[in-house]
């Protein structure tokens, strides 16, 4: 019976730069050895294919009859994990004579070099394995003892009988195209089919574009061998209607987060330039406040040194008159120099008020300026 999860997965990094031969490290599956064989640029070089290739390991060193009746399949995909393509289904008997089976042509060379096929220039290689006996000469036979039971010509495990009896009450023409007498392929086949059904019977939004593109690729597989199931894809592209109504609505969903985180983020600069504005205008009214303060200063000391110089020239015109009067029977000359000096006093105490008036009509204006900014801001 097919396991959801692969055998074994094996990367391979660099792909592009890779010419030679490639081997896996051994695993284990069934509880047997095996390892993969792969050629980055076929098995010959004139061949044009990826080419690869299942192998039982250490074959060299089991006993002469050694056998192994096994069922398996290739999956290659990129780092996304994305399905690039899968081989059908193999049911071989692997012995000393033929200790490998593969594929010499897996997948043109050409659609791998293409662009953003393989993403980092990285291939994944996939092998879901299905062993059915093996033979080891003194150990005999081994296989899984499993009770089986025959329903329309394929052998089934117990556990599976309602479903596949569910299945042809349902679509009893679902195998009539499917020609195979090999039971082992026909069992590998209906397992497959279990599979998907399976897959394709959980919930929607529980289906990766992995899962669902390997599932496209399971049903174009089975109805390749002669199985009709139209019914079945039907259902499948359904499920992935749903499946791109499902990112849609998961894509709003995403873009109205962003909106919402969006606006919280301008809320928050919002908030803080209100906060820095009101810490601003509190500044410019303390430095208001000193202004308001420095200029009574100035104003003060202006009104010190006007009263200083007018007490100045008050004493000069004093002694000026009191010489005056003390040279009135002096030289003529001399006194109308005296009153030219006194003259020219005169006119530079009167030149003084109006500078001293002027300076006092700007420091108020100047000061009313101050105010009126601080009021704006």
């Amino acid at each position: 019976m097919w396991n959801q999860k692969p055998s074994f997965r094996f990367e391979i990094d660099n792909f592009s730069e890779k010419k030679d031969r490639i081997l896996s490290q051994t695993f284990v599956a069934g509880g047997y050895e095996w390892l993969l064989d792969a050629y980055p640029k076929g098995r010959n070089l004139a061949d044009d294919h990826f080419s690869l290739y299942l192998h039982v390991a250490n074959s060299t060193m089991l006993p002469s009859e050694w056998k192994r009746n096994v069922s398996f399949y290739f999956a290659l995909l990129n780092q996304s994990d994305k399905e690039l393509c899968r081989s059908h289904i193999v049911c071989k008997v692997l012995d000393v004579k033929t200790p490998s089976w593969g594929f010499s042509k897996l997948f043109p060379l050409s659609k791998l070099q293409e662009n953003s096929v393989l993403e980092k220039d990285r291939l994944i290689i996939e092998v879901y394995i299905n062993l059915i006996e093996a033979y080891d000469g003194e150990r005999g036979y081994v296989s899984e003892k499993q009770e089986t039971v025959d329903i329309n010509g394929f052998k089934l495990l117990a556990s599976q009988v309602t479903l596949v009896r569910k299945i042809f009450a349902e679509h009893p023409d679902i195998a009539v195209g499917f020609k195979s007498k090999n039971q082992v392929l026909k069992t590998a086949y209906m397992n497959v089919l279990i599979g998907l059904i399976n897959t394709l019977n959980k919930p929607s939004h529980n289906h990766s574009e992995t899962e669902l593109t390997k599932a496209d690729s399971e049903l174009s597989e089975l109805e390749e061998v002669g199985f009709k199931l139209d019914w079945l894809k039907s259902k499948l592209e359904e499920v992935i209607l749903e499946r791109k109504k499902a990112d849609v609505y998961g894509n709003k969903v995403i873009q109205l987060e962003e909106r919402v985180k969006n606006i919280e983020q301008m809320e928050n600069q919002m908030k803080r330039k209100i906060v820095e504005c009101f810490l601003e205008r509190k500044k410019a009214k303390d430095d208001g406040s000193r202004v308001q303060t420095l200029e009574e200063r100035v104003k003060n000391l202006e009104a010190v040194d006007s009263s200083f110089r007018m007490d100045c020239l008050k004493s000069k015109f004093g002694d000026v008159s009191l010489e005056k009067k003390q040279l009135d029977d002096a030289d003529g000359s001399r006194v109308q120099q005296l009153e030219e000096n006194l003259k020219n006093l005169e006119g530079i105490v009167s030149d003084l008020k109006v500078k001293l008036d002027e300076g006092k009509e700007k420091s108020s204006c100047d000061g009313f300026l101050l105010v009126d900014d601080d009021e704006v801001a």
